[in-house]
């Protein structure tokens, strides 16, 4: 039962398709842990273009899968990466945003019988 992440969205723009929600959940396990590696990255090095990109890439995704806390925690490190912010006080909201995204990862990958 999914606790991290909520596809009413995706089934209401697909009309209950559960091919396209596997094709978005698959989408989600490829891309977003990709990009919060490299949010850590730039954040690490206070490359806020990087931090900024990244986290506009993964922004739609956690709209699309219902993942209210983890997206206003994502808006926080772009507004963050746009005003060059200093680094201390944005690790925890990076920190918080990385424990949905692996939590949501996992719950996933059980609820779809994923094995990667």
């Amino acid at each position: 039962m999914a606790l991290q992440y909520n596809l009413s969205k995706v089934y209401e723009i697909s009309e209950n398709d559960t091919d396209f929600a596997h094709q978005i959940v698959t989408l989600f396990l490829a891309e977003v842990p990709e990009e919060i590696a490299s949010i850590k990255m730039g954040i690490e090095e206070k490359d806020y273009t990087r931090v900024y990109t990244a986290s506009h890439k993964i922004k739609p995704s956690l709209d699309l899968l219902g993942m209210d806390i983890a997206y206003e925690e994502n808006i926080q490190i772009m507004s963050w990466a746009k005003s060059q912010g200093k680094r201390k006080e944005i690790i925890e909201v990076y920190k918080s945003l990385k424990d949905r995204v692996d939590l949501s990862v996992k719950e996933i990958k059980k609820d779809f019988k994923i094995h990667t």
